[in-house]
């Protein structure tokens, strides 16, 4: 007969048994949790690139959209491949090509695939700024130094544990960097390429509307949805009750703030146009969503509102600005995305309890020094290979000229010999 001692020894033995693969078995759906949860945050931030060509290109004229959705396309395919060869290393100290690299909640892959989203943005961006007279291939080459260099070398300040990081800057899901540095890189393209032929006339603005307003309306409701991912993913945790709330709240003030830019834009374009403007509503989303981005995490419920709503009425006096310095952005990329991440940063020293110098000082570093990359590279391709189309190009516009097709097939297009070639 067995010792009496015997049987709870070997009960308790089960049971720690027991207790160890129940553990384990938590740890790995919560490892599988974070990796999907990640993975399809990045899905919904993939969504943004159709939306800046969507909107690109109805802000543009129809002789351009070709060469929107080419630039667009052609910033994904290189960010899939120069950030995972050089950026990533640059931006997080890792091996080139991510070799050997691991995360600690979710496989290193996915971890690169998140982070080489946003680094295709900050690129993307710059798209719109310029369309209608930048050479294709100058525009190519900038993408590829963009997504493998400067990027990542202003990433590595704050995200990567750099000087910022040490000095205690905060920001969450990126408007300075990303969207400071993309709408500054966006002014230094705009500012070495120059305006578009017949904006500037005798010292006034000449209207250049865009082609196809829905086209453009669609594409920021897709910015609006995919930049839920781009802020809830930022959490880089999914699988806790604590990550679940935080998420959620995220959410709740992306939209909030989305919400009161758009309106704050509109009220204020009708009340100074008479009648409520349409583009400069989609901006005002789009200021309102990058204005909460740097804090989306700690700007909560009505002070999202205001965040919101300020960029909202920022990004309308800024595209006034650049018009009158004669800086022209077809897309309002300057005004949406720079003047709007520098306020986004401000903000969360203003409403979330971040060091106010801190937050002056780091959005200024992210903006002048993507500034002066962008420029110094532009004005180096410009002095090298050229930047800008000829003028007969631009006239002509850049989907003929630069890729031999036309975006719409009318009456004239079907009797140009040069398109009526290209589809043979």
């Amino acid at each position: 007969m067995r010792s009496p001692k015997v049987i709870p020894t070997l009960l308790l033995t089960l049971m720690s048994g027991l207790a160890v693969a129940q553990g384990e078995s938590v740890a790995e759906l919560a490892y599988a949790l974070d990796t999907f949860a990640l993975l399809m945050c990045a899905v919904l931030v993939i969504h943004m690139k159709p939306g800046f060509a969507l909107l690109e290109a109805g802000l543009h004229g129809s002789k351009n959209v070709i060469n929107i959705f080419m630039k667009n396309y052609a910033t994904f395919a290189i960010a899939g491949i120069a950030f995972w060869a050089v950026g990533f290393s640059i931006m997080y100290g890792s091996s080139l090509f991510i070799s050997g690299y691991e995360a600690d909640l979710y496989p290193g892959a996915a971890d690169f695939f998140f982070q080489m989203v946003f680094a295709a943005t900050a690129a993307t961006i710059v798209s719109g700024a310029i369309g209608g007279r930048m050479k294709f291939g100058a525009y190519l080459v900038f993408a590829v130094v963009m997504t493998a260099v400067i990027y990542p070398f202003l990433g590595s300040w704050h995200w990567g544990g750099g000087w910022l990081e040490a000095l205690g800057f905060y920001d969450f899901a990126g408007s300075s960097v990303v969207h400071a540095v993309g709408g500054f890189a966006a002014l230094g393209g705009v500012l070495a390429v120059g305006p578009r032929l017949g904006r500037y006339i005798g010292g006034r603005v000449k209207a250049m509307p865009g082609h196809n307003m829905p086209l453009a309306g669609l594409g920021v409701f897709l910015l609006w949805i995919g930049w839920f991912g781009f802020n809830g993913g930022s959490q880089l945790a999914f699988s806790s009750v604590a990550d679940a709330q935080a998420i959620a709240t995220v959410f709740l003030n992306t939209n909030f703030a989305a919400a009161a830019g758009a309106a704050a834009a509109l009220l204020l374009s009708w009340g100074v146009y008479r009648k409520p403007d349409f583009s400069m509503t989609l901006n005002g989303v789009i200021a309102g969503l990058v204005s909460i981005t740097a804090g989306p995490d700690v700007i909560n419920g009505i002070w999202a509102i205001v965040a919101g709503a300020i960029g909202g009425v920022l990004v309308f006096g800024s595209i006034l600005l650049l018009d009158r310095l004669k800086i022209d952005d077809p897309v309002g990329a300057i005004s949406a995305h720079g003047t709007a991440g520098i306020w986004g940063t401000i903000a969360v020293g203003v409403f979330g309890g971040a060091n106010i110098g801190v937050q002056v000082i780091g959005t200024l570093a992210y903006s002048l020094a993507a500034f002066a990359g962008s420029y110094a590279l532009f004005m180096a391709l410009k002095a090298t290979i050229g930047l800008r189309v000829d003028a007969k190009e631009e006239v002509t516009g850049l989907d003929v000229a630069e890729h031999g097709a036309a975006g719409y097939l009318n009456a004239d297009s079907l009797n140009d010999p040069v398109l009526v070639g290209a589809g043979d």
